[in-house]
């Protein structure tokens, strides 16, 4: 019986590995290999990982070039161990990866998008990374009892000031990023009907927003609509390979973003992400980034001074400097 056992257990986590196995080499088995994908083979997943059926076929971005972005610490940053949200207080590690949530339903409400979304709980992609789920619940009890005596306020400053002791090594939370990544890149899928169209930058923004807005991007229900909205027919084509109905779609596509909250709140980030959209991004990505800088302010900071001289300072400096209105 032992013997029967350990023969069924073994076949198990052969088929785990396997089927992670598939998941991460989808993306480039599909399509034309990224120049990256040759140099650097993307780290596979532990063996004892549960298996999460993510659908990344299609994606014709490197899954490493997605997760330099977003260890970038121009986007979500790096911290490896528990801290609050700045917005929510809930907490957060690694790549702004949450440690509390709930498995949760999210219904496909578009009719011709075939592809379902997949939001598993926090705790099941912790496994799926390879992590002890008792190390997850010891981490949120000392976060909690560490926001308790510190609020988030000082909390925050005690990151800044690297005063917080790591609570996951460097490749732990390499591997809680990999799998996020994957859910990200899954569920932009859900989100694009076209998906497979996309070019290799389209595709690696649309998994930014969803990894940095998880289901909360279903409130920008104007981006998704114009996002969704078939380009008019073919047209004589630019020099760059594309047509004038499609260069008109993808700037609507980005004039969306630029009007939103989003975009002012997080300037930097928003910057880099909403000129990929571009689609003649690949031939200058700093050209298009410039001509997103160029429309997208940040909002104006407002320094604690004494009434008289933010008065003086609002009518100079800050002239011609407003941020854009909403749409």
């Amino acid at each position: 019986m032992q013997y029967s056992s350990s023969v069924a257990m073994m076949g198990t986590a052969k088929q785990i590995l396997l089927s992670f196995a598939l998941a991460l080499c989808a993306p480039w088995a599909a399509g034309q290999p990224p120049p990256e994908a040759a140099q650097a083979a993307p780290t596979p997943l532990p063996a004892t990982a549960p298996a999460l059926s993510f659908d990344v076929s299609g994606t014709k971005f490197s899954l490493d070039s997605l997760m330099r972005e977003l260890k970038d610490s121009q986007h979500e940053g790096w911290v490896l161990a528990a801290y609050p949200d700045p917005k929510t207080s809930r907490p957060l590690i690694g790549a702004g990866f949450s440690l509390d949530v709930e498995a949760r339903e999210h219904v496909q409400s578009d009719p011709l998008n075939p592809n379902q979304f997949l939001e598993p709980s926090s705790a099941q992609l912790w496994q799926a990374a390879g992590l002890d789920p008792a190390r997850l619940q010891s981490i949120l009890e000392q976060f909690d009892r560490n926001l308790a005596k510190w609020n988030k306020k000082n909390y925050r400053k005690k990151i800044k000031t690297h005063q917080l002791k790591p609570q996951l090594t460097d490749p732990e939370a390499m591997q809680l990023l990999r799998v996020s990544a994957l859910q990200a890149t899954h569920n932009a899928k859900a989100y694009c009907r076209d998906y497979d169209q996309l070019t290799a930058p389209q595709q690696m923004a649309l998994s930014q927003l969803v990894f940095q807005m998880g289901v909360n991007l279903e409130e920008f229900v104007q981006f998704l609509a114009v996002l969704n909205d078939e380009p008019m027919l073919q047209s004589v084509a630019l020099t760059d390979g594309s047509t004038p109905s499609q260069v008109e779609h993808w700037k609507a596509v980005q004039q969306t973003l630029i009007d939103s909250q989003w975009a002012r709140r997080y300037t930097t980030r928003a910057v880099s992400v909403i000129a990929m959209f571009d689609p003649a991004y690949d031939q200058n990505p700093k050209a298009a980034e410039q001509r997103i800088q160029a429309v997208l302010r940040p909002p104006a900071k407002h320094n604690r001074k004494k009434p008289h001289a933010q008065r003086a300072h609002t009518a100079s400096a800050d002239e011609g400097h407003q941020p854009r209105p909403s749409a």
